[in-house]
């Protein structure tokens, strides 16, 4: 659905029509933003776009991982989800 006010327009999303991995990546991507990380897909990735980039599906030495964070470019973190059920 997409709302129009003055200048501005949102988009509203129904989360119904989303799969579990879907609405998944959705919360990790938010969450990820809060903290100031710029959201990147595989190919699109520009490593230099921000201090810290986080980028969706980027394939690793050991296989597709969830999220590969850089900082300054370089890799420092890897995020794989998991379902809550699962735990860590």
């Amino acid at each position: 659905m997409l709302v129009c006010f003055r200048q501005f327009c949102y988009v509203f999303m129904t989360m119904s029509n989303q799969n579990p991995e879907q609405r998944a990546r959705d919360r990790i991507d938010k969450q990820l933003n809060v903290c100031g990380w710029l959201i990147q897909d595989k190919n699109r990735v520009n490593l230099r776009a921000g201090i810290g980039v986080a980028v969706r599906e980027y394939l690793t030495d050991a296989g597709v991982a969830d999220y590969v964070l850089f900082v300054d470019g370089k890799p420092v973190g890897v995020i794989e989800a998991k379902r809550e059920e699962e735990g860590i």
